[in-house]
């Protein structure tokens, strides 16, 4: 087996060992859940869990889903968390489908930093619109992610979208 050293990866990895309180002090969904909901991006606000739009997108129309909760995982959630949230992401894939008529979705969530959550101890699910060809040489060669639509727009067809489907 050959080992490839890379020994300046110690630098990235030792930031995440620091104080546990001061990362919750400035956790991104704790931040949004408090601001108004056209700043945020918002889309929805539940019992136990809202939705919001992603600003920083995989693919335009990126959601996530989060308990108001600032928990690591669901496994901290009661039942009526858990259940509010996979119906969040039901009717998520309903309004987008309204929205953007996508060709698929990805769905998921990155529990702790190792298997790549950026906010790892607030609990989130991401759903994803896919369409057939979505990717192209730019995402390959040049590490860009071109966006169709402004995060503005896609928050206001989602919204509508959202308020239109059960």
């Amino acid at each position: 087996m050959r080992i490839l050293w890379n020994p300046w990866r110690y630098n990235y990895i030792k930031q995440f060992s620091g104080n546990k309180e001061e990362e919750r002090k400035e956790c991104l969904f704790c931040k949004l859940q408090k601001m108004k909901d056209d700043e945020a991006y918002i889309v929805y606000r539940g019992k136990s869990a809202f939705v919001v739009l992603n600003a920083y997108p995989y693919n335009s129309g990126h959601l996530m889903i989060t308990p108001y909760s600032h928990v690591p995982e669901p496994t901290f959630l009661n039942e009526e968390s858990v259940l509010e949230i996979m119906l969040l992401v039901n009717k998520s894939l309903k309004a987008l489908r309204k929205a953007f008529n996508p060709d698929g979705f990805n769905i998921g969530a990155n529990i702790g930093r190792a298997a790549g959550a950026g906010v790892p101890d607030h609990f989130h699910i991401h759903v994803v619109p896919r369409w057939v060809g979505d990717t192209n040489f730019i995402a390959i060669i040049a590490d860009t992610k071109p966006l169709p639509i402004s995060l503005q727009e896609s928050y206001e067809i989602i919204k509508k979208a959202w308020s239109e489907v059960e």
